[in-house]
């Protein structure tokens, strides 16, 4: 009869089923790889905790069809509700190694077209313990000679924990607490950046000079052991002090060699000595080494401060400072302010005129100037100041005013810096006054406020400076609020009023300021002008590609739209079909010039389907619409929620597969005919090629196919394509893979993806007749599988020594989605011996932490026989089923099971005596056919039987 249902399958192993089985995305997360929970009782489906450096793995269980796609993605741990810009597209999250900065919640957004995308969440705890650090102080109104001669002593302890740590203190390896000794205190601080506790010693004793010691816990979470840390308390016991080598500010000439050292003068235990820069790292070339620091060949850029800090956790750190200040100069500059009072903006005689001068020097304050005139020094009189430090000017600023100016104080005025007595070479400034001597204009050159350049050519935007002297050009964008040159600065100087860009791109178009500087010029309200710049670009054009479907016969119209370009129009439009060109369209007056370009097809036929190219052009560049036309079918969609798609044949070591798709989009071209089948095993190179015929087929229709003859345990890929009228249509391929996640014979060494419980005291042991043990133990355990065959394999526990009274044995399954609300569990099992324990099936659910339910148990010696038995089980969630074997009084008590079996729905209503013999395969056993095949071959094969 068995024969008979084969054949039955392969006659007719095409049906169809008239529903719509689209369905929205439906997504549920669970975790595995490396968990922890710390109560399980308060933990959801929501939170996943996690030792810090171990492996997360999370999964995004889907349904829905189409297949929907998943993306994963995450917020920080704060309140921040944006996701971060990376994200992973897979149904499994895995980070290796996970940091504490990774935790947060995570998101897994399911989306497949139909309706709304399905989006769930899990808050990732990453749990983690620092080394404590153990600081010593003392109150400063208590601090009198000696650091540790006095009152009250404070020892804090702090560490960086996830969940909280809890503190212990001891003195020695005595607990200390409140309770035990009235001359401690413990207590945790307020407004302390980690967690603190504080050990109060007070009014300092002589037994309190001792070894304290901090145990930091938190209680073993995921494994984490506790932490200490032990510091010794003495009537030596002080903070760190140190002192200079050389003065707090220190100014040296550039290309000395530099030496500063840093000496302790106090500190119990030894302090540590660490040299630091800011800003920035100590100079490249610089050696620090205990507390010297050395400087070879000093350079202007290595100015800064240099921090020289002492610890040793008792009182605060000591720290002093030194100010490295190497002399330089640069930077010369000079204004011209003509009389403020009158607010004048020219020179003119018989008015006060003021010149400054600038240098850019460090230290600023030893910079001297001098002020020449025609070449000789000039000399101070009533009309003829020299001031430093001019309040209405930068710092350290030399003015020379010029009282009720004479024409004979016209000239060249010259300013010279330096520093006296130092290899710094002087900086200078020249200035001519006269009666050219005039404020600057600014203007555009004619011609040149709108400049034009195409995207990735330099440009150059100009304006001119007229007067004497010309002050340097700065130059600034308008049009956009707080932007950015392409320098990457808000203000760039020229010198000679051209700024100059390299490549320019389109988010450089738009308006440029040229504005007059202030110095090397009149002290003057700054003079302006703009510059428009227009970048012009290629078009962009939609859709890039698109592929057209149609019927034979129909229409079509392809339409290629300009998104933007500079300039927004469409200058030509060029029409190729399979790459040769098609007659123009006609041909539209510029004034009127549309925004898209389009062709009309009459009706599509064989003869025109193919590849159409329309490219557009807006004179500075093209770009192009691809169409693909033609009447040929869309690929199939496969559909992945198919119950119990798997079925085992473990005496043919075959099985079968439920196939499943719909059509996409069936309505969008002529009917689909028949559908080509190719099967291949992987790693072959042979396929089975099958035509399936079909009838008209509906949007949302489930077509079903029956592979058969599919070997155990090897995976294949199915290609499947529809053909039309018009020819074959775009092919779906997937892999189908045997995971005997509905019935597993326990015949790969991979059993199916079970484990072996990590918690339990001894594993189950995977075997068959030819690899038994001869001098296994007699009158227990079964002597082949349920198949009767040598070579079938089964599960089975050995309870021979060095196993004792009660020791248990556990096999989980792989992690399965409730997708349903009932199950039924059917499986094999012998229990054979006169020491016979239990065997127990248990259900972990998974979507509150790790829960086991007792769902089935049964003891004692049942016979050497092979029995089935049937569980119902209603999980909430994901789930695992177990086995657990229990091992009885002596060593005749080994138990085996075999074909594992898990489908949707109820158990049989007739529950199996669990002591009657089952039949086993082969034996005559009666076998139903379908309930979903056809009447008319049911009849026939009937007719056949007899």
């Amino acid at each position: 009869m068995e024969v008979t249902c084969l054949l039955l399958l392969a006659l007719i192993p095409f049906h169809c089923r008239g529903q719509g089985v689209y369905a929205p995305a439906q997504a549920q997360i669970v975790h595995a790889g490396q968990a922890c929970v710390v109560k399980e009782d308060n933990i959801s489906e929501r939170v996943y905790t996690i030792r810090e450096g171990d492996t997360l793995m999370l999964q995004c269980l889907v349904t829905g069809h189409p297949r929907p796609q998943v993306r994963w993605t995450k917020t920080a741990g704060s309140a921040s509700d944006k996701f971060q810009e990376t994200s992973v597209f897979n149904e499994t999250l895995r980070i290796e190694r996970i940091a504490r900065t990774q935790g947060g919640r995570y998101y897994c957004k399911a989306e497949n077209g139909v309706g709304v995308p399905a989006i769930k969440s899990i808050r990732v705890d990453v749990q983690y313990l620092d080394e404590p650090v153990l600081t010593v102080h003392q109150t400063v109104s208590d601090v009198r000679g000696n650091f540790y001669q006095e009152k009250t002593v404070f020892l804090r302890c702090t560490v960086n924990s996830n969940p909280p740590a809890r503190f212990i203190w001891k003195r020695g390896s005595d607990t200390l607490s409140h309770s035990q000794d009235n001359g401690v205190d413990i207590y945790e601080p307020l407004y302390t950046q980690g967690e603190t506790k504080v050990l109060k010693l007070k009014n300092l004793r002589p037994q309190d000079y001792a070894s304290y010691t901090c145990q930091v816990s938190v209680r073993n979470v995921c494994g984490i052991p506790d932490k200490a840390i032990t510091f010794r308390l003495t009537n030596t016991t002080a903070p760190p002090a140190l002192k200079l080598s050389v003065n707090e500010t220190l100014v040296v000439n550039p290309g000395e060699n530099v030496t500063v050292q840093c000496l302790l003068t106090g500190g119990d235990p030894l302090p540590q000595l660490q040299w630091s820069h800011g800003p920035g790292p100590l100079p490249l070339g610089a050696v620090a080494q205990g507390g010297t620091l050395s400087i070879p060949s000093v350079q202007a850029r290595d100015s800064g401060y240099y921090n020289c800090t002492a610890t040793n956790n008792v009182g605060n750190p000591a720290k002093k400072t030194v100010n490295l200040l190497v002399r330089s100069m640069k930077n010369a500059t000079f204004q011209i302010t003509p009389d403020v009072i009158k607010e004048s903006e020219n020179i003119q005689l018989g008015q006060d005129l003021k010149l400054s001068c600038h240098v850019d020097a460090v230290p600023q304050e030893k910079v001297t100037y001098q002020w020449f005139k025609n070449g000789k020094p000039a000399r101070m009189s009533k009309r003829l100041l020299v001031t430093r430090n001019d309040p209405e000017l930068p710092a350290v600023t030399s003015s020379l005013e010029l009282i009720d100016l004479h024409f004979s104080d016209y000239g060249t005025y010259l300013c010279m810096a330096s520093f006296p007595g130092a290899p710094v070479p002087d900086l200078s400034v020249e200035v001519n006054i006269s009666s050219e001597t005039v404020p600057p204009t600014i203007s555009v050159p004619k011609g040149r406020a709108l400049v034009t350049v195409r995207e990735g050519s330099p440009a150059e935007l100009q304006c001119e400076v007229r007067g004497k002297p010309r002050p340097p050009v700065l130059w600034s964008r308008v049009d956009k609020e707080a932007a950015l040159l392409p320098s990457g600065l808000p203000l760039e100087e020229t010198p000679d009023g051209k700024l100059r860009l390299e490549r320019v791109s389109r988010d450089m178009s738009g308006t440029y300021r040229c504005q007059t500087a202030r110095y090397n010029g009149f002290n003057v309200r700054p003079r302006e002008a703009q510059v428009q710049l227009n970048v012009q670009f290629p078009p962009e054009v939609e859709p890039s590609s698109q592929d057209v479907r149609q019927a034979l016969g129909r229409p079509v119209l392809l339409r290629c739209s300009l998104l933007r370009g500079s300039p927004q129009r469409i200058a030509s439009a060029v029409w190729r079909f399979k790459g040769q060109l098609l007659p123009p369209p006609p041909v539209v007056p510029a004034a009127e010039a549309p925004d898209h370009a389009e062709l009309h097809l009459d009706a599509v036929t064989r003869d025109n389907s193919g590849s159409y190219e329309c490219s557009v052009s807006n004179d500075v560049g093209s770009a192009t619409c691809l169409f693909q036309v033609s009447a040929k079918a869309y690929s199939p969609e496969f559909y992945f929620d198919t119950p119990n798609p798997t079925r085992s044949h473990k005496l043919s070591k075959n099985y079968s597969y439920v196939l499943q798709w719909t059509q996409r989009e069936p309505d969008a071209v002529d009917p689909v005919l028949n559908y080509r089948l190719s099967v291949r095993q992987l790693n072959q190179h042979n396929a089975v090629v099958k035509a399936i015929p079909v009838r008209r087929v509906e949007k949302g229709q489930l077509l079903e196919y029956i592979l058969t003859d599919l070997r155990v345990p090897h995976s294949y890929e199915v290609r499947l394509t529809p053909y039309t009228t018009f020819g074959a249509g775009d092919m779906a391929s997937r892999i189908i893979h045997y995971t005997e996640h509905n019935t597993c014979h326990f015949e790969d060494e991979k059993i199916c993806g079970y484990t072996q419980d990590l918690t339990d005291n001894f594993d189950w042991t995977r075997q068959n007749a030819l690899t038994q043990n001869p001098k296994r133990s007699p009158n227990t355990g079964p002597p082949t599988d349920i198949s009767g065959t040598p070579e079938g394999y089964y599960m089975f526990i050995e309870t021979s020594r060095p196993r004792e009274l009660g020791d248990r044995a556990r096999l989980v399954s792989p992690l399965y989605n409730a997708s349903a609300k009932f199950y039924c569990v059917s499986f094999f099992y012998h229990m054979y011996g006169k020491h016979i324990g239990s065997l127990n099936l248990l259900v972990r659910s998974r979507n509150k932490g790790a829960l086991d339910t007792h769902a089935w148990s049964l003891s004692g010696n049942k016979g050497n026989v092979w029995q089935q038995a049937h569980v119902p089980i209603n999980p909430s969630g994901p789930f695992q089923i177990i086995f657990e074997g229990v091992r009885g009084s002596g060593y005749l008590g080994d138990i085996a099971i075999d074909d594992v079996t898990l489908k949707k729905g109820e158990c049989p209503r007739k529950q199996m005596d669990p002591n009657k013999v089952v039949v086993m395969p082969g034996s005559g056993a009666p076998c139903q056919s379908s309930p979903q095949l056809w009447g008319p071959m049911a009849i026939f094969l009937l007719a056949l039987q007899r």
